[in-house]
């Protein structure tokens, strides 16, 4: 496949249907992108119910880092199906879980790690919090993390994220003792910074200083969460010096360091971990997403003398799936296939691609990311950095209708992650389609 091939003007008949059917059947507490009705995927390709094909650049949100349906991924799933399904393994054991569990610590930046295995990105946080407080007995009741952070929708990993407001509209009270502080977004810092390198020595003085020294004493702190690079706070890379500076922070004042590489984990970022980029040792890293090609599956990896609740503390019926950690094993063969460094390769010249295309477009405030987490920034006008919101969504559907699928991210960011497997050929005729379309909507 070259190109897209779109056989009926999307949304087609098929597929309107099934949204007419959807939106009578299914609660709508979710915002959908555009109508698009899958049938079946292949790699880095799409089909939906009406036959139109997609190039796909966003991976089920981050999830099918090895594309979709891959043969070994597939072949693994079959064969662990005819074994055995579920046994849950917070009752009982399985070898599958010991391998799983051996393969996370050896790939994770967490040194001599012990795994805990969960559902979903969400209950990998819950746990992650869990962990963090019950490691300081309940000395410790307080937990830091960023404005722009987006951690879950449960109602611990809904505390901790503060990306948008709609996802906390109704809910409160909330989990109590969780401190926002500002992330250095370099194009928007929330600071009077003259570089992106001043803006993350505010953020981190910011913390020392008002948080530790007006707020809260920082011996009643347990954790700081962050995301290595905002997800869906917009795909945000922080400033180089800022992950070193806030694990010297942490360390400091005996903090756990608490990564959430839901999203950036498992090569999407040209490293296994987000957190390899700058050298940080997260105490604990909470993992899901990517890391079982689309089977439902998460984990925490920490420290082992950090993984240390007592027995009957936290536990989950499903958590540790054998057909989902029997994908796990086959992702990360598949990813270590030289996959990992691929996305490192081409990200870079992707994000090269873009900038050739859109330097000169109003529209565009800011092209950013690492690896295949590639984000462009839509503005109103450069000068003033307005939220370019109606201007996303009209880039978003006219993509779509052009057969390529990015989706939104933060304000009025374009959020470009494709399967990591992507042939060569597609990324960049989807590339093409998308910068055509952002420089129309931008004239």
């Amino acid at each position: 496949m070259k190109a897209p091939l779109i056989r009926v003007t999307p949304p087609g008949p098929r597929a309107r249907e099934i949204v007419e059917k959807d939106s009578k059947l299914l609660m709508q507490s979710f915002a959908r992108w555009y109508p698009l009705v899958v049938k079946r995927g292949f790699n880095a390709v799409l089909e939906d119910v009406d036959g139109n094909l997609y190039i796909d650049f966003n991976s089920g949100i981050a999830v099918t880092n090895v594309g979709h349906s891959h043969p070994k991924v597939v072949e693994a799933i079959k064969a662990q199906a005819e074994k055995f399904l579920h046994y849950s393994l917070t009752d009982f054991y399985y070898e599958l879980a010991v391998e799983a569990a051996e393969i996370l610590t050896k790939i994770s930046p967490v040194k001599e790690g012990k795994v805990f295995f969960t559902n979903s990105g969400t209950e990998s946080n819950e746990a992650a919090l869990k962990v963090a407080r019950g490691y300081f007995k309940g000395t410790r009741p307080y937990v830091i993390s960023f404005i722009g952070s987006f951690h879950g929708r449960t109602y611990g990993s809904m505390s901790l994220s503060a990306s948008k407001p709609v996802h906390k509209r109704h809910f409160s009270p909330l989990v109590p003792g969780i401190i926002h502080v500002p992330f250095p977004y370099p194009y928007r810092c929330p600071f009077k910074a003259s570089s992106p390198e001043e803006c993350a020595e505010m953020a981190l003085s910011f913390m020392e200083e008002w948080i530790f020294g007006r707020l809260v004493d920082p011996g009643e702190v347990s954790a700081v969460f962050f995301e290595p690079i905002l997800g869906e706070g917009g795909y945000v890379v922080p400033p180089d010096n800022f992950l070193p500076g806030l694990e010297r922070l942490a360390k400091k004042h005996g903090i756990l360091l608490v990564a959430d590489e839901v999203q950036t984990g498992f090569g999407r970022t040209g490293r296994w971990f987000a957190c390899e980029h700058w050298g940080v040792s997260p105490d604990v890293v909470s993992l899901a997403k990517g890391i079982s090609a689309g089977l439902p599956a998460g984990a925490i990896v920490g420290r082992g003398e950090v993984m240390s609740l007592p027995p009957g503390a936290h536990a989950n019926t499903f958590g540790g799936n054998p057909v989902a950690l029997a994908a796990f094993k086959a992702s990360v063969e598949v990813l270590s296939e030289g996959y990992v460094e691929r996305a490192a390769r081409l990200g870079k010249e992707a994000l090269s691609y873009l900038e050739s295309r859109l330097s000169d477009v109003e529209l565009v405030g800011d092209i950013r990311g690492k690896g295949f987490m590639i984000g462009v920034e839509l503005v109103k006008s450069r000068r003033t950095k307005e939220p370019a919101r109606k201007e996303l969504e009209a880039v978003l559907m006219e993509s779509f209708k052009r057969g390529v699928l990015p989706i939104g991210a933060g304000m009025s960011t374009v959020r470009i992650a494709p399967p990591l497997t992507i042939e060569e050929e597609l990324l960049f005729t989807g590339l093409d389609i998308v910068s055509k379309v952002i420089r129309e909507v931008g004239s």
